[in-house]
């Protein structure tokens, strides 16, 4: 990805209690953003570009995970809330958009022999059913089980559309963020874990994205539907934004957003 002229705070929720601004005699944030890690990267490039159109509306964005960028929209903190999962029923009250679709990539250290399996191993590896990758056609090495912490968006999906009504092993070493997970997989060969589609690629060290059932984790796949892993990426509010929150969904929504989006990896027809 890009570069970023915007500070992250990496702690989420707390990061919301940073001085807003004037008190330190900075530009007070016109928009205050939270939530998902799996949209944050995404929402940062798209106010990078904003910024150059809008100087003036300062686009203060942070992490903490789905569910917090949700409670952060619900008790006021943040004006837009970041998800990668969908809402629960308690959660329909709010106002939600799609920003976006996201193919949800399975991945492996790239040393590693394995590049396919199916819906159904991969479950049964994170059910702690299959516990080794001599099982699946790898080298006779125990599978060190990488997954997302409770609240994640991208655990949500995961779970949801590969683990159905089974649950992940609490053997499972858990990361806190995508970048965290893709590190992880990137240093030890014997691992496996997900992340979001859009962000396989990006990063120092490789990892590799395995074939589900035969079929490439692509865009294309995805919009032809014969790629099943895949979400929305949504921004939530209490109810219709207004004002500065309006306009930098407006532009999201502008050719030049797609564009952005689409040429960062998303699906954003």
């Amino acid at each position: 990805m890009r570069g970023r002229w915007i500070r992250t705070a990496a702690a989420g929720l707390l990061g919301l209690s940073v001085c807003l601004l004037s008190a330190c005699g900075r530009q007070t944030a016109a928009v205050i953003i939270a939530g998902s890690t799996s949209v944050q990267p995404y929402a940062e490039v798209l106010a990078e570009d904003y910024a150059l159109l809008r100087p003036d509306k300062l686009i203060d964005i942070q992490g903490g995970g789905s569910s917090a960028g949700i409670t952060a929209v619900e008790s006021g903190a943040a004006d837009l809330g970041m998800s990668s999962r969908k809402l629960k029923e308690s959660e329909q009250g709010l106002w939600s958009v799609e920003i976006a679709k996201d193919g949800l990539a399975v991945i492996v250290n790239p040393a590693s022999p394995v590049g396919d399996l199916t819906l159904d191993q991969i479950c049964g590896i994170y059910a702690a059913d299959i516990q080794n990758w001599s099982e699946l056609g790898g080298p006779d090495a125990k599978i060190h089980i990488i997954t997302r912490e409770e609240g994640s968006g991208t655990r949500s999906a995961f779970e949801e559309l590969v683990m159905g009504d089974r649950r992940i092993t609490n053997k499972a070493i858990v990361q806190d963020s995508n970048g965290a997970m893709r590190q992880l997989v990137a240093d030890d060969p014997h691992s496996i874990g997900f992340i979001s589609l859009g962000l396989v690629n990006v990063g120092e060290r490789p990892v590799k994205a395995i074939r589900i059932d035969g079929v490439a984790p692509t865009r294309e796949n995805v919009l032809d539907g014969s790629y099943s892993l895949f979400r929305s990426f949504l921004f939530v509010a209490r109810s219709r934004p207004e004002g500065p929150a309006l306009q930098f969904i407006e532009f999201i929504f502008s050719p030049g957003g797609r564009l952005l989006l689409s040429g960062e990896g998303l699906i954003a027809e």
